[in-house]
């Protein structure tokens, strides 16, 4: 169900760096649907200074089926790092719940799980 301007917030992710123990700020994310096998943008922004990015989306984008989000960590992280880009891709079954995947990351590494 959308919001009375037809846009829906049922996403969001939280970027935590595991080696400071702080936020990830800054970070690019982008949000994509799967679409006749290939990926559509839907949004994209930054982490907030609590790393965290809740996308804004049209209420007919959000519906049953594959997304991802993408976040280029390489600026973030900067120098050797191992992992430039992170790709989480996931489905969604029900568009009534919020989806919430938070991003623990290190320079060698990173962790993800289905938050709440």
């Amino acid at each position: 169900m959308g919001s009375a301007d037809g846009f829906v917030a049922k996403i969001s992710t939280h970027v935590l760096d595991t080696v400071t123990g702080d936020p990830a700020r800054a970070v690019a994310v982008r949000l994509e649907r799967r679409d006749d096998g290939g990926w559509r943008l839907l949004a994209e922004g930054r982490t907030d200074a609590d790393g965290r990015w809740k996308p804004q989306l049209p209420a007919d984008d959000w519906v049953s089926g594959g997304f991802r989000l993408v976040f280029e960590v390489e600026p973030y992280l900067g120098g050797e790092v191992f992992f430039p880009e992170i790709t989480i891709a996931f489905h969604v079954h029900d568009t009534q719940r919020h989806y919430h995947v938070p991003l623990l990351l290190s320079r060698y590494g990173y962790t993800t799980y289905r938050g709440s």
